[in-house]
């Protein structure tokens, strides 16, 4: 219940006076409904049904001046003040249960914000170490579970309120009756403790398989086209088929709780009534008015009893939502970054980036580097290639660079100053980035650029995509700037996504590009037209470029080849290759599959005589 009270403690200081406000409305209508009991008795005294003289309970001298009162004219009073009573009454709920459901949605609207904001602002590292697909389970089903145990919640303390004040009138009109009750109803709370933990491991069970499910459908909507190529259709049937089965199970085991609870109550409520009766007319004599009375307090009180188990019921399985909530915000609050505001000026760089000592471990503390001891400086304004074999650390490095991760030791500095605290923010304005898988939001290309830069004109759009060498194919589109791309910019070739992907980063202006092997996924003439762009980017930004395809990088100015996370050769593209004994010439010769190297300017080496 503790991680329930977190966020109502939340919803009380984000609410405030509202809430407090809509409490004793709430107070206010159950007193009203408590004076309608109290008018049973006068109704029926001026009917004749009962002695009203008999009902010589203070509580009813408040109506005695109903006594002087014919028959007929004393009964219309009283049903007069009844509806008038009940239209105040209904009108008031109608009233604060708007405004309940108002505080309930702004509420849960802010954590929404809330949660969303703290996803938002936790490092790289947290994203490195989680599936996306529980973060979005978290964000969707965990959380709209929250915002109905948070409602929940408020029902709850609205049945307590209106069950406290019925037990007060109550204890006005019979105190025998209300605590035989109350009493009931605490001893069948006490032997419904078993059907709250079953209810709590079934929210339990809800988590877990909302994560499973949502993953399998993410992965396989990703991995459509291997499905259909593969013909795989039959097997991800079979597995729909396992988790709608389980889901049902699930749903059917929630059902069956939920009846149980309620025919336990109304098999309950049956039996001690009809107990009750039978006891007070045939052992206690009670009168008739007193018989009314127990039916009338019953009536009133054993439901709200039900109603409060119901809702303890379900507020138990939705505990494990807000367990999972809570663990992914502190989690994104332990990783959150300390970086400043985002309306600082960029840190643009001028002279160099220097890494010294460096070293990276995902498990901080812990388990193997994944980076140890690098030491380089890279140049402004130059061009440099980050090669090496798969798992060498080329994209660690480069997160590095751009300040997504920071070292567990030595120090990264931009132009002499560390790369820490503010600086990080600032100099990520001025870093563009192009990964292998370009991603494009399913919206025209016009909208896709503005992202970066909302304030571009046409005029800008059009220079960012010259410089991409995307310019030729998006005239040919019918729509132009606002032809609409498709999810993931599907509508477009491989190559078209990644030349749309540079053109958006080059709109930032950014004093630094960063290439995650752009063009290994490219066919020849599109890796070509990336390379001419680039070419026409030297000198004027920084380029940072990890290549897979090492044909890509025989213009750089400085190459960087790491080997199990260690800087193993740093220099000049061609001397590097000459190095008989180097890795960059061992991964020359893979990569061409023939007998020779060429160094340009003419030469030609034999890599396996060597």
């Amino acid at each position: 219940m503790k991680d329930i009270l977190r966020y109502v403690k939340q919803l009380v200081s984000y609410s405030g006076a509202a809430l407090y406000a809509n409490m004793a409305g709430m107070i206010a209508i159950s007193l009203l409904d408590g004076i309608g009991l109290i008018l049973l008795i006068p109704m029926l005294g001026i009917s004749g049904i009962i002695s009203y003289s008999a009902s010589n309970h203070t509580l009813f001298q408040a109506f005695s001046f109903l006594q002087g009162l014919s028959g007929a004219a004393g009964l219309l009073t009283v049903l007069g003040i009844f509806v008038i009573l009940a239209l105040v009454q209904n009108g008031l709920q109608r009233q604060f249960t708007v405004r309940n459901a108002r505080i309930h949605q702004s509420f849960y609207h802010h954590l929404r914000f809330t949660v969303y904001r703290d996803l938002l602002y936790a490092d790289w590292g947290f994203y490195l170490k989680r599936r996306r697909s529980d973060i979005v389970n978290t964000m969707t089903s965990e959380l709209t579970r929250v915002g109905a145990g948070i409602n929940l919640f408020l029902a709850l303390v609205t049945n307590l309120l209106f069950t406290a004040i019925q037990v007060v009138i109550a204890v006005w009109l019979s105190l025998q009756v209300t605590v035989f009750v109350v009493v009931c109803g605490l001893a069948l709370a006490f032997l419904s403790k078993r059907a709250l933990k079953k209810a709590m491991a079934l929210g339990k069970r809800t988590t877990d398989m909302s994560q499973s499910y949502l993953a399998g459908i993410t992965e396989q909507i990703n991995g459509i086209k291997d499905i259909k190529s593969n013909r795989l259709e039959a097997s991800r049937l079979d597995w729909m088929k396992s988790e709608s089965d389980k889901l049902q199970k699930e749903q059917d085991e929630y059902v069956l709780l939920r009846s149980n609870s309620q025919l336990l109550y109304k098999l309950a409520s049956a039996l001690l009534i009809a107990f009750f009766l039978y006891a007070s007319i045939a052992w206690l004599k009670t009168p008739p008015e007193q018989l009314i009375l127990v039916v009338a307090i019953f009536s009133r009180l054993w439901p709200r009893f039900m109603s409060i188990q119901m809702n303890l019921e379900q507020l138990s399985s939705s505990i494990p939502a807000f367990r999972s909530l809570k663990e992914l915000q502190e989690r994104c609050r332990m990783a959150g970054e300390r970086i400043g505001a985002a309306d600082s000026e960029p840190l643009r760089l001028k002279e160099e980036i220097t890494l010294e000592d460096v070293s990276f471990r995902y498990d901080r503390g812990s388990g193997p580097y994944a980076l140890s001891s690098i030491k380089i400086t890279i140049p402004a304004n130059r061009m440099t290639a980050i090669v090496g074999r798969s798992g060498a650390g080329k994209s660690t490095l480069a997160d590095l660079i751009m300040g997504l991760i920071v070292p567990e030791e030595g120090q990264i500095c931009v132009d002499g100053e560390p790369l820490e605290g503010t600086n990080i923010r600032k100099f990520r304005q001025s870093v563009s980035y192009v990964s292998q898988d370009p991603f494009l939001f399913n919206a025209s290309i016009r909208d896709n650029l503005l992202l970066v830069e909302p304030n571009a004109d046409d005029s800008r759009i059009w220079e960012a995509l010259e410089l991409a060498a995307a310019a030729e194919f998006v005239t040919r589109l019918p729509m132009g700037l606002d032809t609409v791309l498709g999810d993931r910019g599907v509508r477009l070739s491989g190559g078209e996504r990644q030349r749309l992907v540079l053109a958006r980063a080059l709109l930032r202006n950014p004093s630094i590009l960063v290439l995650d092997e752009a063009t290994s996924a490219l066919d020849n003439e599109n890796e070509s037209r990336i390379q001419d762009a680039l070419f026409h980017l030297r000198g004027k930004i920084t380029l940072i470029v990890i290549a897979h395809r090492l044909s890509t990088i025989r213009d750089a100015d400085q190459v960087i080849v790491l080997d199990q996370g260690a800087v193993v050769q740093c220099g000049e593209y061609s001397s590097l290759a000459r190095e008989k004994r180097g890795m960059f010439r061992r991964l020359l010769g893979m990569q061409r599959g023939d007998d020779s190297i060429h160094l340009g300017e003419g030469e030609r080496y034999d890599w396996r005589s060597n």
